[in-house]
């Protein structure tokens, strides 16, 4: 019994002892809640290192590999279609251009895929994915090259075709399956990223206010304490102390929940415009290629007009309708949304666009990609009408031409636009990632020092006091 009344009188019933037990019920959580932001501070360094340089770059690598492997098969036909026979005939603007595009789109592909290889490593199926894609675009390029060689003998258009075939099926059947599924795995893994990443700052956030009310209630009672024993209204010490405190815990909450917005702002508002935009423009070029294709191979014509409508209906989904009726319901559905942004009556990736509208100009661009996406598919029933007229080559200079009202220049304007949408959302991905730097950079700090500050102050406070009981 002696020894438990020595303890209580140690550690609480004297008036220095009682002291001693405030001031380190003050520091604890203090130095708790120091520690909880700078650990919260060094894991958004982490996230926001990940999302920029991992996350985000290579699921557009993927989509970009999408769109260079469409791009690259498109320009193969076109240097078919351009070519004549072995040269004599050649519409040479078109087909001076699809070379160039076509080595850039090769070269393209040889980069995305570096790109990837090294972005799966750690992951067996990103890694066999990637393995697989590399080995059959080998092959895909030898087709190519094989097509390409024999039309360029006199003569040599059918073997030349049958080659292109071959490799446009691998195309089809292998390689863009393949690019998408990365697409989307990569998309996954960073929306798995952004929905743990968003968990921990909201538990954070609630522990940062937890300790950030808990360490102002033992403040208050040792500045209540502290005034009734010693007969003092306030002691400045402690006050400053809890003034630091509280601009602590406010930045500190500023810190999680603007790290949260900003996150939110780069995960869902921009970057899912980017993917879907992404996806809209591989699909854009493998559509154009589809005519390319279409004026190329008389025997698979009815195939590569379904493809087309396929490709079509991803982009601007119509139910019910076809080539023929296509442009019309276009119009009646786009009118409808131009009167009510919430009318349903179209689906695909420019839908998905228009309903993540976020920024400033980002509306405006987005119609006028649609609307863009509709000069262009009127063209396409222009080219069909040519051929069907008997007008192979009219047909083909239209399709492939790039003067002023030609398809090929509508189509270029269609991407011009598609690429002002994407732009202003990477422009914000972009904004989104360094404003959730700064506020990392500029409000831990003052935080961290805050803290240490009422720690040292609330030491300062209590040692004059401690000092009368010598």
């Amino acid at each position: 019994m002696a020894a438990r009344a020595a303890l209580r009188r140690r550690y609480w019933a004297t008036v220095p002892a009682r002291l001693r037990l405030l001031r380190a019920a003050t520091l604890v959580p203090a130095a708790a809640l120091a520690v909880l932001l700078l650990v919260a501070g060094l894991a958004l360094n982490g996230t926001w290192n990940r999302v920029s340089g991992q996350d985000a770059p290579r699921t557009t690598s993927a989509a970009d590999l999408n769109l260079a492997l469409n791009n690259m098969d498109a320009q193969a036909a076109n240097i078919l279609l351009s070519n004549g026979d072995a040269g004599q005939g050649r519409l040479q603007t078109p087909y001076t251009k699809a070379v160039g595009f076509y080595g850039d789109a090769r070269r393209a592909i040889g980069h995305d895929l570096r790109t990837l290889a090294v972005a799966a490593q750690g992951s067996p199926s990103d890694e066999k994915t990637v393995e697989s894609l590399t080995d059959d675009f080998a092959e895909y390029q030898e087709l190519i090259g094989r097509a390409l060689e024999n039309d360029g003998h006199h003569g040599g258009r059918p073997a030349a075709l049958a080659d292109y075939r071959r490799a446009t099926d691998l195309l089809r059947t292998q390689l863009l399956p393949a690019a998408s599924m990365l697409v989307s795995s990569n998309d996954k893994a960073f929306e798995a990223e952004y929905t743990s990443s968003d968990s921990t700052l909201s538990a954070q956030l609630a522990a940062v206010l937890a300790l950030g009310v808990l360490l102002l209630a033992v403040l208050g009672l040792l500045q209540w304490y502290l005034a009734r024993r010693f007969h003092r209204v306030l002691n400045p010490g402690v006050l400053a102390a809890t003034l630091s405190t509280l601009l602590a815990v406010i930045l500190g909450a500023q810190l999680l929940s603007s790290s949260t917005a900003h996150l939110r702002v780069a995960r869902h508002d921009a970057f899912d415009s980017v993917v879907a935009l992404s996806r809209a423009r591989a699909i854009a070029y493998d559509a154009n290629a589809d005519e390319s294709r279409y004026l190329l191979d008389p025997e698979r014509r009815p195939q590569y007009e379904a493809s087309f409508l396929a490709k079509s209906q991803q982009l601007y989904g119509l139910r019910g309708a076809t080539l023929s009726t296509y442009d019309a319901d276009l119009s009646t559905t786009w009118q409808a949304y131009r009167t009510d942004h919430h009318d349903l009556r179209f689906t695909g990736e420019f839908r998905r666009e228009l309903d993540n509208i976020t920024f400033p100009g980002e509306r405006a661009a987005a119609e006028k990609t649609v609307e863009s996406y509709a000069v262009y598919q009127r063209d396409d029933r222009k080219v069909r009408a040519l051929l069907a007229a008997g007008k192979e080559r009219e047909a083909a200079e239209f399709c492939m031409g790039w003067e002023p009202a030609t398809s090929n220049a509508h189509f270029g304007a269609w991407m011009s636009a598609l690429d002002q949408v994407a732009d202003i959302n990477r422009a914000h991905f972009t904004s989104s990632v360094q404003d959730g730097r700064s506020a990392v950079s500029d409000l831990l700090p003052w935080a961290g020092g805050l803290l240490c500050a009422a720690m040292l102050l609330t030491a300062l406070g209590l040692r004059p006091r401690l000092a009368e009981f010598g």
